[in-house]
């Protein structure tokens, strides 16, 4: 089959339907592709997307329909754990949770079931254990720039293996999940302290039917800012 398509410029829509914190990311991704030779876009909805080249989704809430993956000749998703553990929501948070040492982060391609597809690339980033979520969402940034940098680095596009295993999958979390156990000693509850938004999901505990918000920065940074 000929790749003719692959030939730069290529049409490459970078798509984030949300406010995340990826977003930042996603527009350098984008000033990068477009320096690089690609007319590159970024899309805040399904129906921007360009055709016949390559879709990136990024951070996305919504399902993609099939008939928008049948838009594009590959579209690939990137994804924070280790396939087929631990689909669906916040899989970096859940990791940090458990106490990992370091977080597997997948480009694969888009799938009608939810992360399901085949894996092209896995990555590894290795962790402290002293990164708060500012930390957290740079490393996994940068990390997400550079795989979908290097997809559309290669001479063709590179395949993906199918996952193998059972799959397990993690529920969406709330902000009931920052509550902190008053009883319990930090140590226990650092990892919790770790992941939690200081602005959009604080951390917090009650006592005597008060409700208590704890925020957590490392004392360089606050030095910084």
């Amino acid at each position: 089959m000929s790749e003719d398509w692959w030939n730069r410029p290529r049409a490459v829509s970078v798509l984030v339907d949300n406010d995340s914190w990826i977003l930042p990311f996603a527009e350098t991704l984008v000033g990068q592709l477009r320096v690089a030779g690609d007319d590159a876009r970024l899309c805040r909805s399904q129906q921007e997307l360009l055709s016949g080249g390559v879709a990136l989704f990024l951070g996305c809430l919504n399902i993609v329909k099939p008939e928008t993956l049948g838009r594009n000749r590959r579209n690939l998703v990137v994804h924070a754990s280790d396939l087929p553990q631990g689909r669906g929501f916040s899989p970096w948070t859940w990791l940090v949770l458990e106490g990992a040492e370091s977080i597997p982060v997948c480009l694969l391609d888009a799938a009608e079931q939810v992360d399901a597809g085949d894996i092209v690339y896995k990555e590894y980033i290795a962790l402290s254990g002293k990164e708060l979520v500012a930390d957290l969402r740079n490393l996994i940034g940068e990390k997400t720039v550079e795989l979908c940098r290097r997809f559309l680095s290669e001479p063709g596009p590179a395949p993906g293996v199918p996952q193998a295993g059972e799959p397990t999958y993690h529920r969406r979390r709330t902000p009931d999940d920052s509550e902190l156990d008053p009883d319990a000693s930090l140590r226990s509850q650092f990892n919790l302290l770790r992941t939690v938004d200081n602005n959009e999901f604080p951390a917090y505990f009650y006592r005597d039917g008060a409700r208590y918000v704890l925020k957590i920065e490392r004392e360089d940074d606050a030095r910084k800012s």
